[in-house]
């Protein structure tokens, strides 16, 4: 079954049918609909050639069974309530952007994800069973949640050589409070750092991919709890 990876971000939606190496993408933006996401996946898909049977899509947002459950903050409307199943005629399954990372991330144990991106995305993998968490937009400091620390705010606002010291203490202060073995920080923003915080690594590029990929297949050693999924 070949299987079509969305990874959609603040500024990029990023795709990849399984069976192919280099993925195709395209600016998204605050004004960006699902609408105008799926019709722009499914125009340069067809372009490339690909022919796909199912999708996964990354959504940077809360999702309740395979759906969004509230609007993204950098993305535009209209993503609640609509059907993707029928946008790409195939079935469609929709988690967490940073879940979708996070299951192609997985390498066992206790595993704290963090997207460094736009915003912040985190998921917690434990023991192969996936947690989503909703961490981004807890408060941190100063009256600034976590993601306005280590987003693209927060880089924009602390410059390169302060924002790598407030991602190392907000890694490690997650860290503990997770009780994770390793943390995996990926996203666009993380190659940026030059050390990571002990007992965490970067992750690869496509691990989204792999991730959204691992969503159909029947003997995945991940496995995604059924009643809720947060961002």
């Amino acid at each position: 079954m070949k299987i079509l990876a969305i990874d959609v971000g603040g500024s990029h939606v990023k795709i990849l049918v399984s069976g192919k190496r280099a993925k195709l993408e395209f600016s998204s933006g605050p004004k960006m609909t699902a609408a105008q996401m799926a019709a722009t996946v499914k125009k340069i898909a067809s372009e490339a050639g690909w022919r796909y049977d199912a999708v996964s899509i990354g959504y940077p947002g809360p999702v309740l069974h395979d759906l969004p459950f509230c609007e993204p903050h950098n993305l535009g409307a209209g993503w609640v309530g609509f059907d993707f199943k029928r946008a790409f005629g195939c079935p469609v399954k929709v988690v967490n952007d940073a879940a979708m990372q996070a299951m192609g991330s997985y390498e066992g144990g206790r595993m704290l994800f963090l997207g460094l991106g736009t915003g912040l995305g985190s998921a917690l993998i434990v023991e192969s069973v996936l947690e989503p968490l909703e961490l981004a937009h807890l408060p941190f400091k100063k009256g600034l949640t976590y993601e306005d620390y280590v987003g693209e705010a927060g880089l924009k606002r602390f410059g390169k050589k302060k924002w790598r010291k407030k991602v190392a203490e907000v890694v490690t202060a997650l860290k503990t409070a997770m009780q994770a073995d390793y943390v995996v920080i990926g996203g666009g923003n993380a190659r940026l750092l030059k050390k990571l915080p002990p007992d965490a690594r970067l992750g690869a590029n496509n691990n989204a991919f792999r991730g959204g990929f691992r969503l159909w297949q029947s003997q995945s050693h991940v496995t995604r709890r059924k009643h809720v999924v947060h961002s």
